[in-house]
């Protein structure tokens, strides 16, 4: 899985690409096709937004299904994992519902014998 990390209006920490490769890295578990994962971090400079002032955008790209995610947060971490949160959720109902048609079509298959 390849994963681009994209900035807007934000300065990023040190060991936040490094923390990011190795959340996403983890999402492989499933059987899931994913080729690319763009992360966009966006800071909102109103002050307005206070404690959504940090977004962060994951969208899958490449063959597999397309998946967006998006989530705030104080920080650019916080907000990432709250993107990661639901973007697992996704790759989940899509890996259980593969599961579910195999299933199906191994029962039928065994009951037709």
């Amino acid at each position: 899985m390849q994963i681009v990390l994209h900035t807007r209006n934000a300065q990023l920490a040190e060991d936040f690409s490094v923390i990011a490769t190795e959340k996403l890295k983890s999402l492989d578990r499933f059987n899931v096709l994913i080729e690319a994962i763009k992360v966009e971090i966006k800071h909102e400079s109103n002050p307005r937004r206070g404690k959504s002032a940090h977004i962060v955008t994951l969208t899958s790209h490449g063959a597999g299904p397309f998946l967006r995610a998006e989530g705030e947060g104080f920080n650019d971490l916080a907000a990432f994992d709250k993107a990661v949160a639901s973007l697992e959720l996704q790759i989940r109902k899509i890996h259980e519902r593969s599961k579910d048609v195999i299933h199906e079509t191994v029962i039928t298959h065994l009951v037709n014998e």
